[in-house]
């Protein structure tokens, strides 16, 4: 399992996309149609920052702040360790929720730990077939 990305959601993803690309060396690339506004932004061929639009006061239900980190995501690259985590999240007693990305051919799979605190697994569509 590897890092794969972390998400941040932000009023003002223009001034966080600059800074990523003019300082962090990071690249525009391709993001699939999720229907908000944002970015994926790369290192080499990864997408590794995922930056989501959102409106000042929606964010900042609940306490947190209009910018935020919203998640990390862990990628699982082989299809043992995909079914081994979903078999310890049900021996474990964890609820999650499986979305598919649109054109990206991945399934998503979200646990969320605390009220601001979630973890994406990624994974090629072909490996869940489960």
């Amino acid at each position: 399992m590897q890092l794969d990305h972390v998400t941040i959601v932000a009023p003002d993803c223009d001034a966080l996309m600059r800074f990523f690309v003019d300082i962090g060396g990071m690249r525009v690339g391709p993001r699939p149609p999720f229907g908000v506004g944002g970015y994926w932004l790369y290192l080499g061929a990864r997408p590794v920052v995922h930056l989501i639009a959102s409106r000042a006061a929606s964010a900042s239900m609940e306490g947190r702040g209009a910018t935020r980190i919203d998640h990390l995501a862990l990628r699982i690259d082989d299809e043992t360790e995909w079914r081994a985590l979903l078999e310890r999240l049900d021996c474990h007693g964890y609820a999650y929720q499986l979305a598919e990305v649109p054109i990206a051919r991945e399934l998503q799979l979200f646990v969320r730990l605390a009220l601001a605190v979630v973890v994406e697994f990624v994974v090629a569509r072909p490996l869940a077939q489960s």
